[in-house]
């Protein structure tokens, strides 16, 4: 089979050729926008008077007919057309003849593979965008539940300070809306036409650039087309954002498989996202969280191999830019069925209350409460405040109780200035709620940042 680019050549390329330069095999996943680019291509085309209206017209007519045979599965994919581009051009001449070949006038495949692939990571964008907000709706739901459930806040996985759960969930919540505002962000810096720059200079031929980037929902059109048929910013922008993503994800993951340990037993998961063992009987596995603390390392590779297969590249384009392709659809899919499956293991676990208010009672984590009591109410300096804490938290050990109910008289016995308002101070509802400074995980707190993330959700819609 002749190849449409076939002109210079005296010989036809090798099978294996063939095999190693097609992108075809992954690349079809871009049938959408290469034939939604196309007809705008073609649109312009007729506007400037470079194509006949008729011309336009049996276009865009093949075009949507070969979107049909794509999808109903009767398109015949042949290796020998190496991509999208080149097999869906192929099959519009094969359907109408000599207006098909008229289609790429005034462009290259440099600027219209930029396109494509430009429109697909604008696209997923907006659908990883769509499935944070579901995952955060989910959060935010059960924050609203257990404000007042005390959970053991922790530095270094040791019990740290007297927290609830609502307070732990929304800092999920901040990351997760971070993200929503890195993808967001990258959109708007990245939603400008490459479509024009043809190979690398533009093109003699009276086109309208801003027209098709009107017609495809772009902002504007690129400046320079020697940058713009070379950039994968944008790809390394979205694999980034995925990165960062599933980093936030792993670490919630990494809890959650804490959490539904024996040891600390806070949350018990669905039977519906648990497995079991092949000869442990009694198993119940967090295979969930696991593979989704495992994924994070696949997309963290995608994004460190494209930044690789871009950082030697002359300008403009090289063939080694075909690599930009299978890493960022491979992130994108990944990222989506780990949100919507974090999602659904979420909203479906159940939370030990009990179990995370008695862990509140083991170790010692009103011991912070008891240095500020000195320095409130005895006016001793912070250091030595400190210092006394730490007596009393050793003596506490040795009584085999935790700080947070020892008595008054045990406290006196390691400094006489300790009042007897002292056992109000220690409490771990007291402690938690001592915290109202903005940002702090007191309920009253606690619940302005629910306030403040309902309005920004709302402010969405």
């Amino acid at each position: 089979m002749s190849k449409l680019w076939s002109g210079r050549f005296a010989a036809s390329g090798a099978q294996l050729l063939d095999e190693f330069n097609a992108s075809l095999p992954f690349d079809k996943k871009l049938y959408e926008e290469d034939i939604k680019g196309s007809i705008a291509h073609a649109t312009m085309l007729a506007k400037q008077g470079i194509l006949t209206q008729d011309e336009a017209d049996q276009i865009a007519t093949g075009l949507l007919q070969i979107k049909q045979e794509i999808e109903a599965g009767t398109f015949v994919f042949d290796i020998a057309h190496e991509d999208i581009h080149m097999s869906v051009e192929t099959r519009l001449i094969d359907l109408i003849g000599e207006a098909g070949k008229r289609l790429h006038t005034a462009r290259s495949r440099n600027d219209q593979v930029a396109v494509d692939f430009r429109l697909y990571v604008q696209k997923q964008n907006l659908i990883i965008v769509h499935v944070l907000e579901e995952v955060i709706d989910v959060l935010m739901s059960i924050a609203k539940e257990h404000t007042n459930t005390l959970l053991p806040g922790m530095t270094h996985l040791q019990h740290a300070q007297p927290i609830n759960l609502a307070f732990h969930l929304l800092a999920y919540v901040s990351m997760f809306k971070r993200d929503i505002e890195r993808l967001e962000s990258s959109y708007q810096r990245n939603n400008i036409l490459p479509l024009g720059c043809a190979a690398l200079a533009g093109t003699p031929h009276n086109i309208d650039r801003e027209y098709v980037a009107k017609l495809l929902g772009f902002d504007s059109v690129s400046v320079n087309c020697l940058d713009t048929v070379s950039d994968r910013d944008f790809a390394l922008e979205i694999l980034f954002n995925i990165a960062t993503i599933m980093m936030h994800i792993s670490r919630f993951a990494e809890e959650l498989i804490l959490w539904s340990s024996y040891e600390f037993k806070f949350i018990t998961l669905s039977d519906e996202y648990s497995t079991g063992s092949s000869i442990m009987p009694q198993k119940k596995n967090p295979d969930v969280p696991e593979l989704l603390r495992g994924k994070t390392g696949r997309v963290n590779g995608n994004l460190i191999g494209l930044l690789t297969v871009l950082k030697g590249l002359p300008l403009a384009y090289n063939k080694d830019m075909q690599e930009d392709k299978e890493g960022v659809f491979d992130s994108v899919e990944t990222v989506y069925m780990s949100l919507n499956i974090l999602k659904e293991a979420v909203r479906t676990m159940t939370i030990n209350v009990g179990r995370m208010k008695q862990a509140c009672e083991v170790g010692h984590l009103s011991a912070t409460d008891l240095a500020d009591y000195l320095v409130q109410k005895c006016n001793i300096p912070f250091r030595e405040a400190h210092f006394i804490t730490g007596r009393a938290v050793a003596h506490a050990e040795g009584l085999g109780i935790d700080l947070s109910v020892m008595s008054v008289g045990e406290l006196q016995k390691v400094d006489a200035r300790i009042g007897e308002d002292v056992s109000e101070y220690l409490s771990l509802v007291h402690s938690m709620n001592a915290r109202t400074s903005q940002g702090g995980t007191a309920v009253s707190s606690t619940c302005k940042q629910i306030e403040i993330f309902e309005t920004w959700r709302k402010l969405r819609h």
